[in-house]
This record gives C-alpha cells, structure tokens and sequence, in this order.
C-alpha cells in the first residue's frame, strides 16, 4: 500500500497538484483544533467546519484528548499561540471514539502477541511508567473534552486570553454539540 502511496506522490507533483495548497505555516483563522486520528474524520471534519487548507493547525492524537501536561499535545499548543498565532483552541471529541472503553490490560495482551517481550513491559514500569494509566481509555468523551479544555485553560504556560472551547462531532453527520 505504501507503495502505491509513494507512486501516487510522484504522479501528484509532476501535475503540480499541490498548487491549489499553498498556504503560509500562519493559520488564517488563528485557531488550533485538538482531535482525534479517527479516520473518520480526516475529511469530515474540515468539511463539517467550512476550513480549508491553511486555515487552522489541526493537532490529532488517539481520543483528542490530553493526558498529560507536558505531552507533546501542550507543546504542540505553545507552539501554536507563541510563533503562529493562535488565539483560540477547540477541543473536539467524537462519537463512537475508539479510545472510550480502552482497556490497558487488553493493549498490553495485544503488545504480548505481536512479540513485544514481558521483560520490555517490566522495564517500562520500572522505570516509572505507568502503563495500566498511559494506556488507558476513557469512559465518557464528553468529560474527556471537558477534562482536556480545563487543562488547557489553567495551564500555567497558556495565556489567560486565549479562548478555549469543547465540543462533540457526531462522526457520521459533522454535527458539532457545544459542551
């Protein structure tokens, strides 16, 4: 497949298909939006939202969500606000997310028979991980988004006058649920 991917590159450039593309690395709407990989929406939501390339900084992970205040999610943000110009963040969970109901232990069964060895595992948590934690779901995407904007806002490295805001994108019709 990835073949195939690297044959279409080719065939995209000799046609200069990316002039239509062209844009600057500074968002036109000055907003970053945290999301989820879902492939549902890599199309959907730009769509749903009426943007286009060049518009937003579009920051994905699995359940858009932050975990940690210090993952590269945060300083991905920073880096969003202090050289591109953001001013507003949108939080953006979706239905039937797969990383609600995620469960550690079953990542770490699945880890085990793909060849990753125990003593990999055991090394991690002796020094200091916590798996059972990082790899962990969610149970509600709603407080997740909820979790995740409280995060931002009262991180003590973001602006008080940057806005942001949660929302739900139903992941079939791009409705957008204010939280």
């Amino acid at each position: 497949m990835i073949q195939e991917m690297l044959q279409y590159n080719k065939e995209f450039v000799a046609s200069k298909g990316y002039e239509k593309f062209t844009t600057s690395k500074y968002p036109d709407k000055k907003i970053a939006i945290v999301t989820c990989m879902d492939t549902r929406l890599v199309e959907l939501l730009p769509a749903a939202l009426g943007i286009k390339n060049g518009d937003v900084k579009m920051i994905k992970n699995a359940g858009g969500t932050i975990t940690n205040p210090f993952d590269s999610t945060v300083r991905s943000l920073l880096v969003a606000i202090y050289e591109l110009g953001v001013n507003e963040i949108m939080v953006i969970g979706h239905t039937g997310c797969g990383v609600q109901g995620m469960d550690a232990q079953e990542m770490l069964h699945l880890m085990k028979e793909r060849g990753v060895d125990e003593e990999h595992i055991s090394l991690m948590r002796h020094c200091g991980i916590d798996l059972d934690s990082w790899l962990h779901g969610f149970e509600d995407t709603e407080a997740a988004v909820l979790e995740t904007v409280d995060l931002v806002k009262n991180h003590p490295l973001v602006p008080k006058d940057i806005v942001v805001r949660g929302y739900i994108m139903d992941s079939e019709t791009g409705a957008l649920k204010s939280l």
